[in-house]
């Protein structure tokens, strides 16, 4: 199986969406009413129908670019936001992008992303962040029984891969996850060495 464009495309078009909560994220939520600043410069990679893009832009974060592979995810953003400028949804792989963030909001991109390509997703966001840049979101604090996506892993092998690359700030289950997944995930924060 090929986790391309088409393969995400035909698991929007045919509602297979399991990661989909269909509003912002809690542990999102709560972190970003840490923020201060909101002119950072944010990104929500394999954003998906990027409800947390939504939330803060609607919380007067203006400077926050959502990208996806699916194109009908992000017309469907735009659509629902309309003052969403178009210039701030990227449609594109994440492996090809070129800019820098001060930050970078994680929901389910990385358990979307086979296992082989983890040491790669950890260079990528090395070179898309500042200096301190941060990136934070929740992951899988499990190891599931099926072929994925999603992928998932443990808080050790977590720490052992992004201590590599990373200032580990926080990594820890995650104490407001919805209720489906109490217990199961895992909320990070790592900096930029």
């Amino acid at each position: 199986m090929k986790l391309d464009r088409t393969y995400w495309t035909e698991r929007y078009s045919d509602g297979l969406t399991g990661w989909d909560i269909g509003y912002p994220s809690p542990a999102l939520v709560k972190y970003v009413e840490y923020l201060g600043s909101k002119d950072l410069k944010i990104l929500f990679p394999g954003s998906g129908n990027s409800y947390e893009a939504e939330y803060l832009f609607k919380k007067g974060y203006k400077n926050i670019y959502i990208l996806d592979i699916v194109e009908d995810v992000l017309i469907n953003f735009q659509e629902r936001v309309p003052d969403f400028p178009k210039n701030q949804l990227i449609c594109s792989d994440f492996f090809q992008l070129d800019d820098s963030y001060d930050l970078i909001l994680e929901q389910t991109f990385f358990c979307a992303l086979p296992k082989e390509k983890r040491k790669d997703y950890c260079l990528k966001m090395i070179n898309l962040l500042q200096p301190k840049g941060k990136i934070a979101g929740v992951l899988f604090s499990e190891e599931f029984q099926k072929a994925g996506p999603p992928f998932g892993g443990t808080k050790e092998k977590y720490e052992k891969l992004f201590a590599k690359y990373f200032k580990i700030k926080t990594l820890e289950t995650c104490y407001n996850s919805i209720s489906a997944r109490s217990g199961r995930e895992l909320f990070f924060i790592f900096e930029t060495k």
